[in-house]
C-alpha cells in the first residue's frame, strides 16, 4: 500500500467508533473470528486494547492483521486501525465504513 493511500485511510478513520475491543484474554479464536467478520463487513475497522492485557496495542495489531491477511494503518496508544480490501463491496459511491 502506498503512503498516500494509507494516509487518506487514516483520514477516514478517525471519524470511527471502535468495533472491536481486545480485552484481558487477548486474541482468542472467538475474538478473531468477530474480527473477521467486522473486517468483511466494513474494510476499515478501529480496535481498542484493554489497559490491563499482556498484549500491546503495536503486538495485538501485528499479530492480528498477519492472521486475518490485513494491513495495519495506524497505531496510536492502545487503538489501531486495520483494513482489508473487499472487491464484494467496492461499489457504489461511498465505502462501507462511511455507510
Amino acid at each position: 500500500m502506498t503512503g498516500k493511500a494509507r494516509a487518506a485511510l487514516r483520514a477516514e478513520a478517525h471519524h470511527l467508533d471502535v468495533k472491536v475491543h481486545i480485552g484481558h484474554a487477548g486474541l482468542t479464536p472467538s475474538l478473531m473470528q468477530s474480527f473477521d467478520d467486522v473486517l468483511r463487513t466494513h474494510m476499515l475497522v478501529k480496535v481498542q486494547v484493554a489497559k490491563g492485557g499482556e498484549l500491546s496495542a503495536k503486538d495485538a495489531a501485528h499479530q492480528s492483521a498477519e492472521a486475518l491477511q490485513a494491513e495495519v494503518i495506524q497505531v496510536i496508544g492502545r487503538t489501531f486501525t486495520v483494513y482489508r480490501e473487499n472487491p464484494e463491496l467496492m461499489h457504489g459511491e461511498l465505502p462501507p465504513w462511511r455507510r
